[in-house]
């Protein structure tokens, strides 16, 4: 990974680097298109080989059937393409999780306003004590929070903001229970290539990730899983060739699977260099392998973190993934971000809440570790 070779990196949550050989899928992805034609009857076959490949691949990591996923260009247009093609009547309400990234909650207000719809919150953020209770005080503030107007739950599996897992299979075996049966839409985006997420993909009804965070794959391609009953309710939102069951045909008839959320022309070598990362990151064992290693490294970091005076991890023991998040009293978080880059050391802050986040992964090591916690020590003590 070049972007490794002169730093310390913590910003997986943010962009995971990329490795040189997917760097070279791309390029030499690039090549056999430009030398078979990029419209060429010869080039198609190529693609389609390519496409395929990864939707496989990405349909065993996510435990569902390939034809339950659609590609797109990151997690936001997973959630909110989907999301926008749902039947709803005035008055339903969406109950959204109080960690939620901006993105996602702002497509929720417009579909509110526009539809007339109702905005709840799901109390979840508070949730950083042991894995086991916060998982139970999630469920407790769902079962406080659902109403009988309850029509779609918002809930990220990893939050992005304090590090905490959140128990998407309860919660999607609760909302079975419910009258309206309501959807659960899950924000992905720090989960795929972090934690095993086949058991929450398969009960979620959206599920959205992206191959340019911790699958260090390239920015611009995502992927959603769908559960079977989304797909017989909901109409495609917008609509290109892709859409199409047959784009020769003049029937305007739409893919019945997860394509119809798919839109029009993608960068196929993007494909080539996730199905790389995704390759690269398989060789090293297995989700729960390397899973156990993230967390051995993040239960480093936050164990360091809380022998530093003024400096408090948001959760209340190792984190469950490699999310370590923190404050540090009478320190402004993006000054402190700033000096540590100046040290060749890159984490960033977040603004709800005020902190700190840092990253480990299974490239992070040891000497990164140690490097962190000594250039913050003295940061602090100055």
């Amino acid at each position: 990974m070049p972007a490794l070779a002169n730093k310390v990196y913590f910003n997986y949550g943010g962009q995971g680097p990329l490795p040189t050989p997917s760097l070279e899928a791309i390029q030499a992805s690039w090549r056999t298109i430009q030398e078979l034609g990029p419209f060429t009857g010869s080039v198609w076959p190529y693609v389609e080989g390519t496409v395929s490949s990864l939707r496989r691949r990405l349909a065993r990591w996510c435990g569902v059937p390939g034809e339950r996923l659609a590609f797109t260009e990151n997690v936001t247009s997973g959630c909110v393409l989907p999301l926008w093609g749902l039947p709803w009547q005035a008055g339903d309400e969406l109950l959204i999780g109080d960690a939620e990234h901006p993105g996602v909650v702002a497509a929720c207000r417009e579909l509110a306003q526009r539809q007339n719809l109702e905005l709840a919150s799901l109390p979840v953020a508070e949730a950083r004590s042991s894995s086991e209770a916060a998982q139970a005080a999630v469920l407790e503030s769902l079962e406080r929070s659902l109403t009988p107007r309850t029509r779609l739950v918002v809930l990220s599996h990893l939050l992005w903001n304090t590090g905490q897992l959140m128990p998407i299979a309860a919660v999607a075996a609760r909302l079975a229970q419910h009258p309206n049966q309501p959807w659960l839409l899950v924000d992905g985006a720090q989960s795929l290539g972090s934690v095993p997420v086949a058991e929450a993909a398969a009960a979620a009804d959206i599920y959205a990730c992206t191959g340019h965070k911790w699958c260090c794959g390239p920015e611009g391609l995502g992927v959603v899983a769908l559960s079977e009953r989304l797909l017989e309710q909901a109409r495609p939102t917008l609509i290109g060739w892709r859409t199409l069951a047959d784009e020769s045909a003049d029937t305007g008839a739409f893919h019945r699977d997860g394509r119809r959320f798919e839109v029009a022309t993608s960068c196929t070598p993007l494909f080539a260099g996730l199905s790389s990362s995704l390759t690269l990151l398989e060789a090293e064992g297995t989700d729960q392998e390397r899973l156990a290693l993230i967390r051995q490294h993040s239960a480093r970091l936050w164990e360091g973190l809380g022998t530093i005076a003024s400096v408090h991890p948001l959760l209340a023991e190792p984190p469950p993934a490699g999310l370590v998040s923190f404050t540090v009293e009478g320190q402004d978080p993006a000054t402190l971000v700033q000096r540590l880059g100046e040290r060749g050391i890159w984490l960033r802050n977040l603004p709800d809440p005020a902190c700190l986040r840092a990253c480990t992964h299974i490239t992070t090591t040891p000497s990164d570790l140690e490097a962190m916690l000594k250039a913050l020590q003295e940061l602090v003590a100055a």
